[in-house]
This record gives C-alpha cells, structure tokens and sequence, in this order.
C-alpha cells in the first residue's frame, strides 16, 4: 500500500527527573520508575516491557532526541506532538527536553504541541491514593494571553507542523476550557498579528458523541481516541471474574481493533488515532486497563483500517495520531521493546511507502 497520509506520534516528555516528581515520589523518579516496577497479573501478561535499540534513556541527552527522531522519519512518521504542560499563572512541567529541541534547532524534525491541560492527580500515575497533585487553572485573559507568548517562539519555527498553513496545535480536554471560544478568538488574533495565518486548533476526545460539541466550540478538528469504547465490550463473566481475582480490565487486542476507528474519521476534519498497544497497569496495578495479545501483524489490521478512512480527503487533512511514541508506563508505545524490536514501526513504513529522506 501506498499512502500519503500524516502520522503525527504523540510524544510524553517525562523521562528527566524533576523536583515535583522528587516530592511527590522519590529522588530521582521518572517514568521509567513505574515501567520498572510492572508486575504480570495472570498467565501470558506481557509484563514487564524492557526498551531495546533506544534503553532507558534520559530526555536530557541531545543524542537520545535525535536517535529518536532518526527512527521515526526513517518509518514514515511525519513529526512529533510533544505533550505540553501549562497549568496557569506561568507553571509549566517537563519542558526541558522541547525547549532544547527548540533551543538547539536539533532535531531538525517537524514537531507541535498538544496542551495537556488536565489536573494530576495521584492514582492515575502511580500512587494508591487519588490526591491531588496539581491542580489545572484558568485564571483568564491575562493568562491566555501569556500562554499564547510562551508557545509563540514554536509557532514560529520552521518544523512546526502545519495544517492548512497554520500551525497545528491540539487540547487534551476541550471540554475543560472555561470559555473555548474566547480562548481560540483571543489566540487566532495574536498569531495574525505575529505574523502567523492563524492557528489550526485540534480538540482531543475519548467521546466520539462529543464531535460536533467540539466543533461548535470553534475547534477546527477533532482527534477521536475510541480506548473506552473497546473497553465498553467486556462481558459480564469477565467483570465477575476480574473483581473476584483483582485481575485488569483486560479486552483482546484482537477484538479491540474493530472498535479503534470509525467511519466518523472519513469527515474531512475528524482525525483518527492508531493505537499499537496499551496497558496501564505499570500506573495502576489491577485496577488497570489493557488490551492484551497486540502483535505487529494485528496492528497491521489496524493500520490498514484506519488508513482507508482517511484515503479520500486532502493530502493536508489526512491526519492521523499515534498514540502513542513513548508512554512506557501505559504501555502504550511504538518504540523498540526486547520482544518485538522495530516490528510495529516497520508496519507503518510497509504501509506508508514512504523512504527516509
């Protein structure tokens, strides 16, 4: 197969340590912290998942940035959508490894940005208890304002992906933005009078039914991640069964590849999302979540799926999100593990026909 499409890999910047994560956790704490500590929960868990060519890297060395970027361009990835962390008043985390890349100009690999824009809070990275560890504010204008300042620098760099001619950038929870509309108004004005077309807004949602909600919004796209709705199809003996032996929310890939895409993904600005593997148990222990058995050929399925979806649009809008480069502790990631090496990256590029450049 030949296509053209766009895959954009989502990419988690968290692999350096941080002091919060020093608080909240232990001296020298990140995410390969949890991935270490995975347990199986029953027979044939694919636990624990050891990272092969790349190892357990540190996103503070330049040469892991670009060894990262050398391997996702020679398989047909077009950029990386780096995870962008702005939690009000100017407090940001974990952006030390994009403001190198930035800084640096290396890699010289096309990149964005997706504001994680969402509240941390304890059970769902790691720990037993559900705290809060930091909160998500939207104080109003001054802030927005101030927001649109710090990312301004990577709407204008020369990697930055675009879409339509404008700068894409993508919000983990549309639905938690106090005024979207003011919010996409107060920015579009800002980046024409930098300079800038205006900017290609992306709302990401686990809840297909909320598309066109999005859309109203003033959203220019919608990237749909249908994960809870392959978990929807677990039987009733199934749930018995696992509330019985303390065992995950376990649904077979096989059977999961069936819900991943839809034919919603065909309208022109509706982005569909591959997903190679996922299994958050590494964060969450039994109460966890995973699709078992993925293998390179099933996500071969997959792919093939989701790229006939996105076959009758514009070469601009056949966007696709991976999802995801890098989250380790999800088990969710498309990077070179001891068990099956570059086999799902060599299924894109098979798929693409692309060759490196």
């Amino acid at each position: 197969m030949n296509s053209t499409a766009r895959i954009l890999a989502l990419y988690l910047p968290q692999y350096h340590p941080i002091p919060e994560n020093e608080i909240w956790w232990r001296k020298g704490f990140t995410e390969w912290t949890n991935v270490g500590k995975a347990r199986r929960y029953f027979r044939g868990h694919y636990q624990p998942r050891v990272p092969a060519d790349l190892g357990y890297y540190d996103l503070r060395v330049p040469e892991t940035r670009q060894a990262q970027a050398d391997m996702a361009r020679d398989h047909s990835i077009e950029g990386f959508c780096y995870w962008h962390y702005w939690f009000g008043n100017g407090k940001r985390l974990l952006e030390l490894p994009f403001n190198e890349v930035l800084k640096s100009g290396k890699p010289d690999f096309p990149f964005c940005l997706a504001w994680a824009n969402e509240s941390w809070k304890g059970f769902e990275y790691g720990a037993s208890g559900r705290n809060l560890l930091i909160e998500q504010k939207y104080p109003g204008k001054q802030d927005i304002d101030a927001h649109f300042e710090e990312v301004l620098p990577a709407l204008l760099d020369k990697r930055y992906i675009t879409v339509d001619g404008k700068p894409l950038f993508m919000l983990f929870r549309p639905e938690n933005l106090p005024d979207a509309p003011q919010f996409i108004e107060r920015w579009q004005n800002l980046a024409i009078i930098n300079g800038l077309k205006g900017i290609h807004f992306v709302g990401h949602t686990y809840c297909p039914w909320q598309k066109q909600l999005i859309l109203d919004k003033g959203f220019d796209a919608v990237n749909i991640v249908r994960l809870l709705d392959c978990f929807k199809t677990e039987s009733f003996q199934s749930k018995i069964y696992r509330k019985l032996f303390s065992r995950p929310n376990m649904v077979s890939y096989k059977k999961a590849i069936n819900f991943l895409v839809d034919q919603d993904e065909s309208e022109e600005y509706c982005y569909p999302t591959l997903i190679p593997n996922f299994d958050h148990t590494p964060r969450t222990g039994s109460k966890g979540f995973l699709l078992h058995h993925s293998t390179p050929s099933l996500f071969e399925v997959h792919v093939k799926e989701v790229l006939k979806v996105v076959e009758n649009k514009k070469e601009e809008h056949k966007i696709i999100f991976l999802k995801s480069w890098n989250e380790w502790a999800e088990g969710n990631y498309i990077e070179p593990d001891l068990k099956f090496g570059l086999e799902y990256l060599q299924v894109i590029k098979r798929n693409l026909g692309k060759k490196a450049e």
